[in-house]
Protein backbone atom coordinates (compact mmCIF):
# COMPACT_ATOMS: atom_id res chain seq x y z
CA UNK A 1 0.00 0.00 0.00
CA UNK A 2 2.76 2.57 0.78
CA UNK A 3 4.43 1.67 -2.54
CA UNK A 4 1.18 2.29 -4.45
CA UNK A 5 0.71 5.60 -2.63
CA UNK A 6 4.30 6.57 -3.45
CA UNK A 7 3.78 5.73 -7.15
CA UNK A 8 0.57 7.77 -7.21
CA UNK A 9 2.41 10.72 -5.68
CA UNK A 10 5.16 10.43 -8.30
CA UNK A 11 2.58 10.36 -11.10
CA UNK A 12 0.76 13.40 -9.72
CA UNK A 13 3.99 15.40 -9.37
CA UNK A 14 5.15 14.37 -12.84
CA UNK A 15 1.78 15.30 -14.36
CA UNK A 16 1.85 18.76 -12.77
CA UNK A 17 5.41 19.31 -13.96
CA UNK A 18 4.53 18.19 -17.50
CA UNK A 19 1.43 20.39 -17.50
CA UNK A 20 3.40 23.44 -16.40
CA UNK A 21 6.02 22.92 -19.10
CA UNK A 22 3.48 22.29 -21.87
CA UNK A 23 1.23 25.20 -20.90
CA UNK A 24 4.20 27.56 -20.76
CA UNK A 25 5.63 26.46 -24.12
CA UNK A 26 2.21 26.54 -25.77
CA UNK A 27 1.53 30.06 -24.48
CA UNK A 28 4.83 31.31 -25.89
CA UNK A 29 4.19 29.64 -29.26
CA UNK A 30 0.64 31.00 -29.50
CA UNK A 31 1.78 34.52 -28.66
CA UNK A 32 4.46 34.29 -31.34
CA UNK A 33 2.03 32.93 -33.96
CA UNK A 34 -0.64 35.51 -33.10
CA UNK A 35 1.87 38.33 -33.32
CA UNK A 36 3.23 37.04 -36.63
CA UNK A 37 -0.17 36.66 -38.29
CA UNK A 38 -1.44 39.98 -36.99
CA UNK A 39 1.70 41.75 -38.22
CA UNK A 40 1.31 40.35 -41.75
CA UNK A 41 -2.39 41.24 -41.78
CA UNK A 42 -1.65 44.79 -40.62
CA UNK A 43 0.96 45.23 -43.34
CA UNK A 44 -1.46 43.84 -45.94
CA UNK A 45 -4.32 46.12 -44.80
CA UNK A 46 -2.31 49.36 -44.56
CA UNK A 47 -3.34 50.27 -48.11
CA UNK A 48 -6.97 50.51 -47.00
CA UNK A 49 -6.22 53.17 -44.34
CA UNK A 50 -7.80 56.51 -45.22
CA UNK A 51 -9.64 59.42 -43.62
CA UNK A 52 -12.81 57.32 -43.45
CA UNK A 53 -10.96 54.25 -42.22
CA UNK A 54 -8.21 55.41 -39.83
CA UNK A 55 -5.40 53.36 -38.39
CA UNK A 56 -7.19 53.10 -35.03
CA UNK A 57 -10.13 51.38 -36.79
CA UNK A 58 -7.71 48.87 -38.33
CA UNK A 59 -6.23 48.15 -34.90
CA UNK A 60 -9.74 47.72 -33.50
CA UNK A 61 -10.65 45.18 -36.19
CA UNK A 62 -7.40 43.31 -35.58
CA UNK A 63 -8.17 43.17 -31.86
CA UNK A 64 -11.61 41.71 -32.63
CA UNK A 65 -9.97 39.06 -34.82
CA UNK A 66 -7.76 37.75 -31.98
CA UNK A 67 -10.29 35.15 -30.68
CA UNK A 68 -10.85 33.81 -34.20
CA UNK A 69 -7.12 33.57 -34.88
CA UNK A 70 -6.59 31.90 -31.52
CA UNK A 71 -9.34 29.40 -32.39
CA UNK A 72 -7.56 28.58 -35.68
CA UNK A 73 -4.03 28.51 -34.27
CA UNK A 74 -4.67 26.66 -31.00
CA UNK A 75 -4.24 23.09 -32.38
CA UNK A 76 -0.96 23.75 -34.20
CA UNK A 77 0.26 25.98 -31.35
CA UNK A 78 -0.43 23.17 -28.88
CA UNK A 79 1.38 20.69 -31.11
CA UNK A 80 4.51 22.83 -31.40
CA UNK A 81 4.41 23.83 -27.72
CA UNK A 82 4.06 20.21 -26.58
CA UNK A 83 6.91 19.12 -28.83
CA UNK A 84 9.11 21.92 -27.44
CA UNK A 85 8.30 20.96 -23.85
CA UNK A 86 8.76 17.20 -24.36
CA UNK A 87 11.93 17.68 -26.42
CA UNK A 88 13.36 19.86 -23.65
CA UNK A 89 12.55 17.20 -21.05
CA UNK A 90 14.15 14.54 -23.24
CA UNK A 91 17.24 16.68 -23.77
CA UNK A 92 17.62 17.14 -20.02
CA UNK A 93 17.09 13.38 -19.49
CA UNK A 94 14.02 14.07 -17.35
CA UNK A 95 11.89 11.72 -19.45
CA UNK A 96 14.49 9.02 -18.82
CA UNK A 97 14.08 9.59 -15.07
CA UNK A 98 10.32 9.17 -15.43
CA UNK A 99 10.79 5.94 -17.38
CA UNK A 100 13.20 4.60 -14.75
CA UNK A 101 10.60 5.46 -12.11
CA UNK A 102 8.28 2.96 -13.77
CA UNK A 103 6.25 5.23 -16.03
CA UNK A 104 5.64 3.54 -19.39
CA UNK A 105 5.15 5.25 -22.72
CA UNK A 106 1.39 4.73 -22.50
CA UNK A 107 1.50 6.07 -18.95
CA UNK A 108 3.12 9.26 -20.22
CA UNK A 109 0.50 9.45 -22.95
CA UNK A 110 -2.29 9.14 -20.38
CA UNK A 111 -0.68 12.02 -18.49
CA UNK A 112 -0.82 14.12 -21.65
CA UNK A 113 -4.50 13.25 -22.13
CA UNK A 114 -5.26 14.36 -18.57
CA UNK A 115 -3.27 17.55 -19.15
CA UNK A 116 -5.46 18.28 -22.19
CA UNK A 117 -8.69 18.44 -20.12
CA UNK A 118 -8.30 22.15 -19.10
CA UNK A 119 -7.34 22.96 -22.69
CA UNK A 120 -10.44 21.17 -23.99
CA UNK A 121 -12.66 23.12 -21.58
CA UNK A 122 -10.98 26.39 -22.57
CA UNK A 123 -11.35 25.54 -26.28
CA UNK A 124 -15.06 24.81 -25.75
CA UNK A 125 -15.58 28.21 -24.08
CA UNK A 126 -13.60 29.87 -26.88
CA UNK A 127 -15.63 28.04 -29.55
CA UNK A 128 -19.09 28.53 -28.05
CA UNK A 129 -18.88 31.94 -26.35
CA UNK A 130 -15.95 34.15 -27.24
CA UNK A 131 -15.36 33.49 -30.96
CA UNK A 132 -19.02 33.84 -32.11
CA UNK A 133 -19.41 37.14 -30.22
CA UNK A 134 -16.12 38.45 -31.61
CA UNK A 135 -17.12 37.41 -35.17
CA UNK A 136 -20.45 39.22 -34.93
CA UNK A 137 -18.79 42.35 -33.51
CA UNK A 138 -16.16 42.18 -36.25
CA UNK A 139 -18.82 41.87 -38.97
CA UNK A 140 -20.78 44.80 -37.54
CA UNK A 141 -17.60 46.88 -37.29
CA UNK A 142 -16.74 46.06 -40.91
CA UNK A 143 -20.22 47.12 -41.99
CA UNK A 144 -20.00 50.35 -40.00
CA UNK A 145 -16.44 51.33 -40.94
CA UNK A 146 -16.08 49.87 -44.42
CA UNK A 147 -19.67 49.46 -45.51
CA UNK A 148 -19.13 45.88 -46.60
CA UNK A 149 -18.86 42.38 -45.26
CA UNK A 150 -17.92 39.10 -46.88
CA UNK A 151 -19.36 35.66 -46.29
CA UNK A 152 -22.17 34.19 -48.38
CA UNK A 153 -22.74 37.35 -50.43
CA UNK A 154 -23.34 37.30 -54.17
CA UNK A 155 -22.90 40.33 -56.41
CA UNK A 156 -26.68 40.88 -56.14
CA UNK A 157 -26.72 40.55 -52.33
CA UNK A 158 -28.04 37.85 -50.01
CA UNK A 159 -30.84 35.53 -51.11
CA UNK A 160 -33.35 33.62 -48.96
CA UNK A 161 -36.33 31.44 -49.83
CA UNK A 162 -39.25 30.50 -47.60
CA UNK A 163 -42.77 29.03 -47.95
CA UNK A 164 -45.87 31.20 -47.52
CA UNK A 165 -49.40 30.40 -46.40
CA UNK A 166 -51.39 28.54 -49.03
CA UNK A 167 -48.40 26.63 -50.42
CA UNK A 168 -46.72 29.57 -52.12
CA UNK A 169 -43.10 30.70 -52.10
CA UNK A 170 -41.40 33.95 -51.16
CA UNK A 171 -37.88 34.91 -52.23
CA UNK A 172 -36.14 37.64 -50.20
CA UNK A 173 -33.18 39.55 -51.61
CA UNK A 174 -31.18 41.79 -49.25
CA UNK A 175 -28.76 44.13 -50.96
CA UNK A 176 -26.92 45.40 -47.89
CA UNK A 177 -26.67 44.33 -44.28
CA UNK A 178 -26.63 46.95 -41.54
CA UNK A 179 -25.62 46.67 -37.90
CA UNK A 180 -27.76 44.73 -35.42
CA UNK A 181 -29.20 42.51 -38.15
CA UNK A 182 -31.04 45.30 -39.99
CA UNK A 183 -31.04 45.44 -43.78
CA UNK A 184 -31.26 47.85 -46.70
CA UNK A 185 -32.16 47.59 -50.42
CA UNK A 186 -34.70 44.82 -49.94
CA UNK A 187 -36.63 43.02 -52.67
CA UNK A 188 -39.41 40.51 -52.08
CA UNK A 189 -40.70 38.24 -54.84
CA UNK A 190 -43.93 36.37 -54.06
CA UNK A 191 -45.20 33.33 -55.96
CA UNK A 192 -48.63 32.27 -54.64
CA UNK A 193 -48.66 29.02 -56.63
CA UNK A 194 -44.92 28.49 -56.41
CA UNK A 195 -44.22 29.37 -60.07
CA UNK A 196 -46.03 32.57 -61.17
CA UNK A 197 -44.78 35.91 -59.83
CA UNK A 198 -47.67 38.01 -58.49
CA UNK A 199 -46.03 40.68 -56.34
CA UNK A 200 -42.62 42.32 -56.19
CA UNK A 201 -41.87 44.69 -53.31
CA UNK A 202 -38.80 46.89 -52.96
CA UNK A 203 -37.89 48.80 -49.81
CA UNK A 204 -35.14 51.16 -48.80
CA UNK A 205 -34.68 49.54 -45.38
CA UNK A 206 -36.13 46.90 -43.10
CA UNK A 207 -35.76 45.30 -39.72
CA UNK A 208 -36.80 41.98 -38.19
CA UNK A 209 -39.01 42.13 -35.08
CA UNK A 210 -40.99 39.25 -33.49
CA UNK A 211 -41.27 37.11 -36.61
CA UNK A 212 -42.05 40.05 -38.87
CA UNK A 213 -40.12 42.00 -41.46
CA UNK A 214 -40.93 45.71 -41.12
CA UNK A 215 -40.12 47.48 -44.40
CA UNK A 216 -39.92 51.25 -44.89
CA UNK A 217 -40.50 53.30 -48.07
CA UNK A 218 -41.95 50.40 -50.02
CA UNK A 219 -42.74 50.22 -53.73
CA UNK A 220 -45.13 47.40 -54.64
CA UNK A 221 -45.47 46.07 -58.18
CA UNK A 222 -48.54 43.85 -58.57
CA UNK A 223 -48.73 41.57 -61.58
CA UNK A 224 -52.17 40.48 -62.76
CA UNK A 225 -52.87 36.73 -63.13
CA UNK A 226 -53.90 37.50 -66.74
CA UNK A 227 -50.40 38.67 -67.64
CA UNK A 228 -49.26 35.25 -68.90
CA UNK A 229 -52.27 34.88 -71.20
CA UNK A 230 -51.93 38.46 -72.48
CA UNK A 231 -48.26 37.96 -73.32
CA UNK A 232 -48.96 34.58 -74.91
CA UNK A 233 -51.69 36.01 -77.20
CA UNK A 234 -49.77 39.25 -77.88
CA UNK A 235 -52.93 41.27 -77.28
CA UNK A 236 -53.54 44.54 -75.49
CA UNK A 237 -55.42 44.03 -72.23
CA UNK A 238 -58.35 46.25 -71.31
CA UNK A 239 -57.01 46.49 -67.75
CA UNK A 240 -53.42 47.19 -66.73
CA UNK A 241 -51.52 43.96 -66.11
CA UNK A 242 -48.95 45.66 -63.86
CA UNK A 243 -49.84 48.11 -61.10
CA UNK A 244 -47.20 50.01 -59.16
CA UNK A 245 -47.93 51.56 -55.78
CA UNK A 246 -45.84 53.35 -53.15
CA UNK A 247 -46.57 52.90 -49.45
CA UNK A 248 -44.81 54.17 -46.34
CA UNK A 249 -44.37 50.79 -44.65
CA UNK A 250 -45.32 47.12 -44.89
CA UNK A 251 -45.27 44.21 -42.44
CA UNK A 252 -44.51 40.69 -43.67
CA UNK A 253 -44.72 37.50 -41.64
CA UNK A 254 -41.42 35.67 -42.15
CA UNK A 255 -39.34 32.83 -40.74
CA UNK A 256 -36.20 34.88 -41.33
CA UNK A 257 -34.82 36.55 -38.19
CA UNK A 258 -31.98 38.92 -37.41
CA UNK A 259 -30.01 36.00 -35.95
CA UNK A 260 -30.46 33.90 -39.09
CA UNK A 261 -29.54 36.89 -41.20
CA UNK A 262 -26.30 37.33 -39.26
CA UNK A 263 -25.69 33.57 -39.47
CA UNK A 264 -25.56 33.88 -43.25
CA UNK A 265 -22.47 36.09 -43.14
CA UNK A 266 -20.57 33.96 -40.61
CA UNK A 267 -18.44 30.95 -41.39
CA UNK A 268 -20.39 27.96 -40.01
CA UNK A 269 -17.50 26.92 -37.75
CA UNK A 270 -17.62 30.39 -36.13
CA UNK A 271 -21.25 30.01 -35.04
CA UNK A 272 -22.46 28.50 -31.78
CA UNK A 273 -23.96 25.03 -31.84
CA UNK A 274 -27.33 26.51 -30.88
CA UNK A 275 -27.23 29.03 -33.73
CA UNK A 276 -26.08 26.33 -36.14
CA UNK A 277 -28.94 24.04 -35.11
CA UNK A 278 -31.47 26.84 -35.59
CA UNK A 279 -30.03 27.78 -38.99
CA UNK A 280 -30.00 24.14 -40.15
CA UNK A 281 -33.68 23.80 -39.21
CA UNK A 282 -34.45 26.99 -41.14
CA UNK A 283 -32.60 25.72 -44.24
CA UNK A 284 -34.22 22.28 -44.14
CA UNK A 285 -37.69 23.72 -43.53
CA UNK A 286 -37.25 25.87 -46.63
CA UNK A 287 -35.77 22.99 -48.66
CA UNK A 288 -32.34 24.61 -48.91
CA UNK A 289 -29.01 22.82 -48.82
CA UNK A 290 -27.61 22.43 -45.30
CA UNK A 291 -24.74 19.94 -45.82
CA UNK A 292 -22.07 22.55 -45.07
CA UNK A 293 -23.73 23.53 -41.79
CA UNK A 294 -24.26 19.89 -40.70
CA UNK A 295 -20.58 19.16 -41.30
CA UNK A 296 -19.72 22.30 -39.31
CA UNK A 297 -21.66 20.91 -36.32
CA UNK A 298 -19.57 17.74 -36.33
CA UNK A 299 -16.35 19.70 -36.86
CA UNK A 300 -17.18 21.88 -33.85
CA UNK A 301 -17.88 18.78 -31.78
CA UNK A 302 -14.58 17.29 -32.97
CA UNK A 303 -12.56 20.48 -32.31
CA UNK A 304 -11.80 19.72 -28.61
CA UNK A 305 -10.89 16.16 -29.63
CA UNK A 306 -8.40 17.68 -32.11
CA UNK A 307 -6.41 19.09 -29.18
CA UNK A 308 -6.11 15.58 -27.72
CA UNK A 309 -4.97 14.38 -31.15
CA UNK A 310 -2.29 17.11 -31.27
CA UNK A 311 -0.86 16.03 -27.90
CA UNK A 312 -0.93 12.39 -29.06
CA UNK A 313 1.01 13.34 -32.20
CA UNK A 314 3.51 15.34 -30.13
CA UNK A 315 4.20 12.38 -27.84
CA UNK A 316 6.25 10.13 -30.19
CA UNK A 317 8.11 13.14 -31.62
CA UNK A 318 9.01 14.43 -28.15
CA UNK A 319 9.89 10.98 -26.81
CA UNK A 320 12.54 10.44 -29.49
CA UNK A 321 16.09 10.46 -28.16
CA UNK A 322 17.94 13.74 -28.65
CA UNK A 323 20.79 12.12 -30.50
CA UNK A 324 18.36 11.30 -33.32
CA UNK A 325 17.61 14.94 -33.88
CA UNK A 326 17.83 18.14 -31.90
CA UNK A 327 14.98 20.27 -30.60
CA UNK A 328 14.99 22.35 -33.78
CA UNK A 329 14.53 19.26 -35.96
CA UNK A 330 11.64 18.08 -33.80
CA UNK A 331 9.92 21.48 -33.94
CA UNK A 332 10.36 21.58 -37.72
CA UNK A 333 8.87 18.09 -37.96
CA UNK A 334 5.98 19.22 -35.75
CA UNK A 335 5.31 22.24 -38.00
CA UNK A 336 5.27 19.98 -41.06
CA UNK A 337 2.90 17.52 -39.41
CA UNK A 338 0.62 20.31 -38.14
CA UNK A 339 0.49 21.95 -41.58
CA UNK A 340 -0.14 18.59 -43.22
CA UNK A 341 -2.92 17.82 -40.75
CA UNK A 342 -4.58 21.18 -41.47
CA UNK A 343 -4.39 20.57 -45.23
CA UNK A 344 -5.80 17.04 -44.90
CA UNK A 345 -8.57 18.36 -42.65
CA UNK A 346 -9.54 20.97 -45.22
CA UNK A 347 -9.25 18.45 -48.05
CA UNK A 348 -11.54 16.04 -46.19
CA UNK A 349 -14.10 18.85 -45.83
CA UNK A 350 -14.10 19.69 -49.54
CA UNK A 351 -14.01 16.07 -50.73
CA UNK A 352 -16.70 15.08 -48.24
CA UNK A 353 -19.03 17.83 -49.46
CA UNK A 354 -18.28 16.97 -53.09
CA UNK A 355 -18.91 13.23 -52.79
CA UNK A 356 -21.69 13.48 -50.15
CA UNK A 357 -19.81 11.64 -47.40
CA UNK A 358 -21.61 11.29 -44.06
CA UNK A 359 -20.91 14.45 -41.99
CA UNK A 360 -19.42 12.46 -39.09
CA UNK A 361 -16.92 10.82 -41.47
CA UNK A 362 -15.97 14.16 -43.03
CA UNK A 363 -15.39 15.74 -39.62
CA UNK A 364 -13.69 12.88 -37.76
CA UNK A 365 -11.72 10.99 -40.42
CA UNK A 366 -8.53 13.16 -40.25
CA UNK A 367 -8.52 13.02 -36.43
CA UNK A 368 -9.00 9.25 -36.34
CA UNK A 369 -6.24 8.67 -38.91
CA UNK A 370 -3.84 10.99 -37.05
CA UNK A 371 -4.42 9.42 -33.62
CA UNK A 372 -4.07 5.87 -35.01
CA UNK A 373 -0.73 6.79 -36.62
CA UNK A 374 0.46 8.44 -33.41
CA UNK A 375 -0.55 5.44 -31.26
CA UNK A 376 1.18 3.10 -33.73
CA UNK A 377 4.37 5.18 -33.49
CA UNK A 378 4.25 5.12 -29.67
CA UNK A 379 3.67 1.35 -29.66
CA UNK A 380 6.59 0.87 -32.06
CA UNK A 381 8.87 3.00 -29.88
CA UNK A 382 7.71 1.23 -26.72
CA UNK A 383 8.35 -2.25 -28.13
CA UNK A 384 11.09 -1.50 -30.63
CA UNK A 385 13.55 -3.90 -29.04
CA UNK A 386 11.07 -6.77 -29.21
CA UNK A 387 10.12 -5.88 -32.79
CA UNK A 388 13.77 -5.67 -33.89
CA UNK A 389 14.74 -8.92 -32.19
CA UNK A 390 11.71 -10.72 -33.61
CA UNK A 391 12.30 -9.38 -37.11
CA UNK A 392 16.01 -10.13 -37.14
CA UNK A 393 15.44 -13.45 -35.36
CA UNK A 394 13.18 -14.63 -38.15
CA UNK A 395 15.62 -13.35 -40.76
CA UNK A 396 18.61 -15.02 -39.07
CA UNK A 397 16.66 -18.26 -38.68
CA UNK A 398 15.92 -18.32 -42.38
CA UNK A 399 19.55 -17.48 -43.14
CA UNK A 400 20.84 -20.38 -41.03
CA UNK A 401 18.30 -22.76 -42.59
CA UNK A 402 19.63 -21.89 -46.01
Amino acid sequence: MPRARHYTSIMRTARRYLAREIYRSTSVVLLALLGLFMFFTLVDELDSVSSKFPLTALFYLQALSIPTRLYDLLPIGLLIGAILALAGLAQRNELVILRVSGVSGMGLLKMLWLISIPLVLGATILSELITPIAEIKSSEANLLMRGRVEGGRLASGYWFKEPTEGGGTRVINIGRLLTSGNAADLRLYEFPDGTALSLMSTAESGRFVDGQLLMQNVTETRISPETRAVLADAKVSERPVVVKEKIASRQVQTTLTAERLVARILTPERMTLKALHDYIQYLERNQLQSDRQVVAVWRKLAYPFTLVVMLTIAAPIGFMQTRRGGVGAKVFLGILIGTGFFMINQLALNVGLLYKWPPIVTALLPNIMAILLALTAIFAMEHRNAIISKTFGVWLGRKSAV
